[in-house]
């Protein structure tokens, strides 16, 4: 059976991969501009960049009328949510990439899909079934021979716990995004411009506060503007766009071709080296999320026909 597709979807499609390209070059970006740039502030000043480049949708009249019939709840879900998003986790994606390998961080992140799972069953209640159990598993045993096999460098041990704490937050704030984008009545879009305006002004403030304000060069303002503006605003409205053709298992498979991508890149441009082990590490991880979240898009099919 030959499957066809339309200009539009393939057209989507296209984007998706660019983005999720965007996304894993921001890795490398880090990583450069960490150099000379202190985590916290440098996080601080990509999202409030970024969430300057969006504050145009929170500026429109519907939009702004929108939000001034928010009650106190859904305000503080929508703080909540961004504080959580960008002050906590991308904190600590930064601070931890300043200790640890661009790889090793990336995956420890994409066991997210997975915790995301197991937090869902025990604390909203969810199904967890055998599939996603199994996917957890091999996650793990990837993991496993990654880590088995890689000489970290000095100072790893901090990084693995901000790291750890990095993947803690992001998948709190996918548990918090998927009740605020379910029940909170606001487009996708506005929801990312008020909680990056949020989050950003909060880790901004801490970044300047506890690291000072960083003397930058050309170069490392170039970085920054180009994680802004690239890799954070332009890379937003592109997937949301590209979300309103895909399925969800389409977007799913895309985007779990970050923990390669990454690989490839940090290979290319940071000079980390892989041994064949950590490469069938990574593929086998990569294997166990894909296995965790096909099963977690079964389990929300079958509940959407029941």
């Amino acid at each position: 059976m030959t499957l066809h597709l339309s200009r539009a979807h393939l057209t989507a499609i296209a984007v998706a991969l660019f983005v999720t390209l965007l996304w894993s070059s921001s890795w490398v970006l880090i990583k450069w501009g960490l150099v000379d740039i202190a985590p916290l502030p440098f996080a601080g000043l990509r999202y409030a960049l970024a969430a300057l480049l969006l504050s145009p949708i929170i500026l429109t009249a519907a939009n702004r009328k929108r939000l001034a019939e928010c009650g106190r709840k859904r305000w503080a879900l929508l703080i909540a949510f961004g504080l959580l998003q960008y002050a906590v986790t991308q904190a600590c994606q930064f601070l931890a990439l300043s200790y640890l390998p661009a790889t090793t961080l990336s995956l420890m992140l994409a066991f997210t899909p997975a915790l995301v799972a197991i937090l869902g069953g025990v604390l909203l209640g969810e199904h967890i079934g055998w599939r996603e159990v199994l996917g957890v598993a091999v996650f793990l045993a990837g993991a496993g021979l990654y880590f088995l096999s890689k000489a970290l460098p000095a100072g790893a041990a901090i990084g693995l716990i901000i790291g750890a704490t990095g993947v803690l937050a992001n998948a709190g704030q996918h548990l918090l995004g998927r009740k605020i984008n379910r029940d909170i009545g606001l487009p996708p879009s506005l929801i990312t411009a008020v909680s990056m305006a949020a989050g950003a002004a909060a880790l901004l403030t801490t970044g300047v506060a506890v690291q000072g304000w960083p003397e930058i060069s050309p170069r490392g303002w170039m970085i920054v503007g180009w994680l802004a503006a690239a890799n954070t605003a332009l890379a937003f409205w592109l997937w949301n766009r590209a979300q309103a053709v895909l399925s969800a298992l389409e977007s799913s498979l895309i985007n779990n071709t970050m923990l390669i991508q990454i690989a490839v890149l940090a290979v290319l441009f940071l000079g980390e080296r892989l041994t064949a082990m950590q490469v069938a590490g990574l593929a086998l991880a990569g294997a166990g999320v894909l296995v965790v979240q096909l099963a977690r898009m079964r389990m929300v099919n079958r509940a959407a026909t029941t």
